[in-house]
């Protein structure tokens, strides 16, 4: 787990003293609402459509029992009793009032948590692998680097003003949980001749222009880590385009110039500074990978473990489908990881009300040694879950609204808060969710198609990350009325692939009857043990979309 030092302490608390300050010159009138806007955004609050929104920063998505119920107990005193897990592992409060921010900032400072860099044109939160640092395909832990980047970019004085905002994925496994290759930079942890190092994927993102990022360096050694992510972030800072927040984005610069050409830039200016201060020491890695030490985990005989869960799953159907969806193999035997699902039919994907949070503190206290991790699907993560204990959890999660067994299913969607919070989104994001979920609330159905991930965004923005998902759907506004655009084929593993669009939008009422019928064909057209990606990349868009609009006879 990272921890603040005296220095992070005193950074944090400076911060919301100014914060303090600044909130109430503009509140008496002394600063102008375009003074106060760089000076808000910098501590992650937005004015959303109905009241301000304070999104506040997890670091790869972890966290402790302690900042959990603070988050709480903050939702509950400062907000209507409820907040939302995002896709870049944060959290966000929708109803806070404006002179209760800096309270609630310094709330946060008191259990290391803050809202730096959560928005504005500057390096956001790194984000990584849920199961990083218990996965049994994982090369090595990816959080140590995360929190190494953590560290360089947070109130680094060269990029608090990119061209826009930047956003960094780590991925430590062999499968890529970490959608890294849609992001603007993205890190594959590698292993070559037994040594350790990255490889570098640039220009990845989502929004109205998606790209799938170019790799421009198959192994960069681990040392070098910080010069190289300088190196790339300079050129961008250079040359990126400010005259347009449309084509600002590295994604835009890597295209125009060519993967090729960036990635010599890059490297030009990565000779100049890679001997320098940013060059990692054995011992500052060493140190970083302190934080990251293995929990008291104790000994147990895997085969005789995994006999008794069996066993137990036999006698209860109900907890064996739970275990098959959601839990997670684990690299030390006895134990697996446990996602908890934010999504049971009538729930807003991602939102989580302040008993839950604190529900979370309870289980990861009780079951996986204080810590959780928020994903970039909108759950939560217990990792080290000894399988003993498993039968107890699920029945605890049971209570708490966190059992449904839908995990990688239709229902487990990625959904943004849409127009009924966020001012830039063209249509509701969340009614359609709901819909879907209603409309396929059949357990056996769903685990017959298997995994599939149906993605939902309210606007091009993509926050619900449409691009990527084997069914993205998109809302968009035609003269003043709410349509959805149906995408199908994108992916954001490893063989990460953009979605097409099928064709003319519908309305929200034939959203589900159009998911159906696209479900239909899938299920005639399948072969044996076949997912839905691997149908629709075999017979291609065209069917879908001769199914879809077919005219009634």
């Amino acid at each position: 787990m990272y921890r603040y030092d005296d220095r992070d302490h005193a950074i944090i608390s400076e911060r919301v003293a100014q914060f303090r300050n600044q909130t109430e010159r503009y509140l008496s009138g002394e600063l102008s609402e375009e003074e106060f806007l760089p000076l808000r955004l910098q501590n992650g609050l937005y004015i959303q459509r109905l009241a301000p929104m304070l999104r506040v920063a997890i670091p790869y998505g972890l966290l402790n029992s302690a900042q959990l119920s603070r988050l709480a107990r903050i939702s509950r005193d400062y907000d209507k009793g409820y907040a939302h897990f995002t896709t870049r592992q944060n959290l966000q409060f929708n109803w806070p009032q404006l002179e209760d921010v800096p309270d609630i900032l310094a709330e946060l400072a008191e259990v290391e948590m803050h809202a730096v860099q959560t928005s504005g044109n500057c390096i956001r939160n790194t984000t990584s692998d849920p199961y990083a640092g218990v996965a049994r395909d994982e090369i090595a832990d990816p959080r140590p680097y995360c929190e190494l980047i953590r560290q360089w970019s947070t109130f680094h004085p060269e990029f608090a003003f990119l061209p826009r905002k930047f956003k960094i994925a780590v991925n430590g496994a062999e499968s890529d949980r970490a959608a890294i290759r849609v992001h603007d930079i993205g890190v594959q942890i590698v292993e070559r001749d037994g040594e350790i190092g990255f490889a570098i994927y640039v220009g990845g993102g989502q929004g109205r222009t998606p790209v799938i990022a170019e790799l421009i360096r198959d192994f960069l050694p681990e040392q070098d880590l910080l010069s190289y992510l300088e190196a790339i972030v300079r050129v961008y800072n250079q040359l990126g385009r400010r005259d347009n927040k449309y084509k600002a984005r590295i994604k835009i610069l890597v295209k125009a110039l060519g993967a090729e050409e960036f990635g010599s830039r890059v490297e030009r200016e990565w000779e100049q500074i890679k001997d320098g201060v940013d060059k990692l020491t054995p011992e500052a890695l060493a140190w970083a990978k302190t934080f990251f030490t293995a929990p008291d985990y104790k000994q147990f005989d895997g085969a005789e473990s995994d006999t008794a869960l069996h066993a137990e799953a036999a006698e209860d159907r109900a907890f064996s489908r739970w275990l098959e969806r959601n839990t997670f193999p684990h690299r030390v035997p006895g134990y697996r990881a446990v996602k908890l699902s934010t999504k049971p039919t009538g729930v807003p994907p991602g939102d989580v009300t302040d008993r839950q949070l604190d529900a979370i503190a309870e289980l990861a206290d009780a079951f996986s040694f204080g810590e959780a991790r928020i994903t970039h699907d909108q759950n939560a993560v217990l990792a080290d879950v000894e399988q003993a204990s498993l039968r107890a959890l699920w029945q605890s999660a049971r209570k708490h609204g966190f059992a449904t067994p839908n995990i990688g299913t239709l229902t487990d969607m990625i959904c943004c808060p849409g127009g009924d919070y966020c001012s830039l989104a063209n249509a509701k994001s969340i009614p359609v969710a709901e819909a879907i979920q209603r409309r396929f609330d059949d357990m056996d159905y769903l685990y017959d198609l298997g995994d599939l991930n149906l993605n939902i965004s309210g606007c091009m923005n993509a926050c619900g990350h449409h691009h990527v998902g084997h069914i993205g759907i998109l809302g968009v506004d035609k003269k003043g009325e709410e349509f959805y655009q149906i995408q199908l084929g994108g992916s954001s593993s490893e063989s990460a692939s953009l979605a097409k669009v099928l064709g003319p939008s519908f309305s929200r009422a034939e959203v589900p009857d159009v998911v159906g019928k696209i479900l239909d064909l899938y299920v005639e057209h399948r072969h044996p043990e076949e997912l839905f990606l691997d149908t629709y990349q075999r017979i291609g868009l065209q069917p879908f979309k001769e199914k879809v609009y077919a005219k009634a006879s």
